[in-house]
C-alpha cells in the first residue's frame, strides 16, 4: 500500500449531529422533485421539431432547451409538483430520527 502524504485526514465522524435546518430538509426535497420532473419532461421535448418554428432551431436553441425545460421543472415543483416533495421530505425526517436514536 502506498502512504498518501500530504493528504488532509478526514474527520472523525461525530456520534451526535446536530439535526438539519428543516427548511433546508424542505427545500432539498422540492429541489429533488424539480430535478425529477425534469427528467420526465425532456424527453417530450427532444421529440418536438424547433427547426420550423419562430425561433428556428440551430445550435443556440439546442444549448438552452435543457435550461428551459429545467426552469419549467422548477416552476411546476414550486406550484404544487407531482406529489414527490411530501414523501421524500417524510423520509428524510424518518432518517434522521434514526440517526439521532
Amino acid at each position: 500500500m502506498i502512504p498518501l502524504t500530504g493528504m488532509p485526514a478526514l474527520p472523525a465522524p461525530s456520534a451526535a449531529q446536530p439535526p438539519a435546518d428543516p427548511a433546508k430538509m424542505r427545500k432539498a426535497a422540492r429541489d429533488f422533485e424539480a430535478m425529477a420532473i425534469g427528467q420526465l419532461l425532456q424527453p417530450m421535448f427532444d421529440t418536438v421539431d424547433t427547426a420550423k418554428s419562430l425561433f428556428g432551431g440551430g445550435s443556440g436553441e439546442a444549448a438552452w432547451k435543457p435550461m428551459m425545460v429545467q426552469e419549467m421543472a422548477k416552476h411546476i415543483a414550486a406550484h404544487g409538483g407531482i406529489g414527490l416533495a411530501a414523501p421524500i421530505h417524510a423520509a428524510m425526517l424518518r432518517m434522521q430520527e434514526a440517526k439521532s436514536k
